[in-house]
């Protein structure tokens, strides 16, 4: 008998397998969200057992744990981000984007991206504050306007993704900027500003700074300021070293000292927005083109 060729190679589970790579990363983004809010829930219930505890030392054990609780939950959404940059990243270059991947991504953006981080801020900025004497009152009208205004951040959070699922399919949208604010960036900054401090917020007056930056995130997620996307950055271009060595000095400063530099690129991030605004305010606009007419 002769022998048979071989036969070719199956493409087509494999090419479905690609299809499916991206939304494993958006599930990923999910799982994190996920898990940060339940360990933020945990937090929460271990502040108010060491508010009830009798014993400064059990009260203190408590509280150390309920710090460890939120740190991995700001560790979780720093996480997701990673994943919801990755899912988008993959699927432009496999070619692999559809309708069912950016509808998920969306969904999971809302969960992950915003209630995940307001349920932090909530807890992280406002669920230790003390009742002392005489401020009862004052800690339960505190307690109010924190879930307002973590909520209207999940409001301009799921707004912001609405805007930014319409604008996508637009032909005329700019590629290397996002209007106002992407959601991700504002769960960062919470995760950064929890994951340097840690030490949940004891004090009223600092509880009402924090909610006030809380309120501030989400106007810049719904506001028109242009923020940049980092969408057109191709490393496969030549002078693409000088990118691939400040990437490198992130990511190394990440993992020897994240706490500083992490904080550091949220803030950077969210107020690159305001100065954008700012430059095209200052910045003289060129003179508009004159008609020349023929003699």
């Amino acid at each position: 008998m002769e022998p048979q060729p071989p036969k070719p190679i199956e493409r087509h589970g494999i090419r479905r397998g690609i299809y499916v790579l991206p939304s494993l990363f958006t599930v990923g983004t999910l799982v994190c969200g996920y898990f940060a809010i339940l360990t933020t829930q945990s937090a929460g219930q271990l502040l108010a057992a060491a508010s009830a505890a009798t014993l400064a030392s059990k009260a203190a054990e408590l509280s150390a744990l309920a710090t460890v609780a939120l740190d991995n939950a700001s560790k979780a959404i720093g996480w997701a981000i990673v994943f919801d940059g990755l899912d988008g990243r993959i699927a432009r270059m496999t070619n692999t984007a559809t309708p069912f991947g950016r509808e998920l991504d969306s969904l999971a953006d809302v969960i992950t991206f915003g209630v995940a981080p307001a349920v932090l801020a909530y807890v992280w900025g406002v669920r230790a504050v003390a009742n002392l004497a005489g401020t009862a009152e004052l800690i339960q009208h505190l307690r109010e306007m924190a879930a307002i205004l973590t909520f209207a951040y999940v409001i301009c959070g799921a707004a912001r993704l609405a805007r930014f699922n319409i604008d996508t399919v637009k032909p005329t949208t700019d590629r290397r900027f996002f209007v106002g604010m992407p959601i991700p960036a504002g769960a960062g900054f919470v995760a950064g500003v929890v994951h340097f401090w840690k030490q949940p917020l004891t004090s009223w007056q600092f509880s009402l700074a924090w909610l006030l930056v809380v309120g501030i995130l989400g106007y810049l997620m719904v506001s028109r300021m242009r923020y940049w996307s980092f969408k057109t950055l191709n490393l496969r271009k030549r002078r693409s070293y000088l990118a691939v060595i400040v990437i490198a000095l992130i990511i190394g400063g990440v993992w020897l000292y994240s706490e500083p530099v992490l904080l550091t690129i949220g803030v950077t991030y969210a107020i690159s927005g305001i100065v954008l605004r700012f430059i095209s305010k200052i910045r003289p606009h060129p003179p508009a083109p004159q008609e020349v007419h023929a003699a």
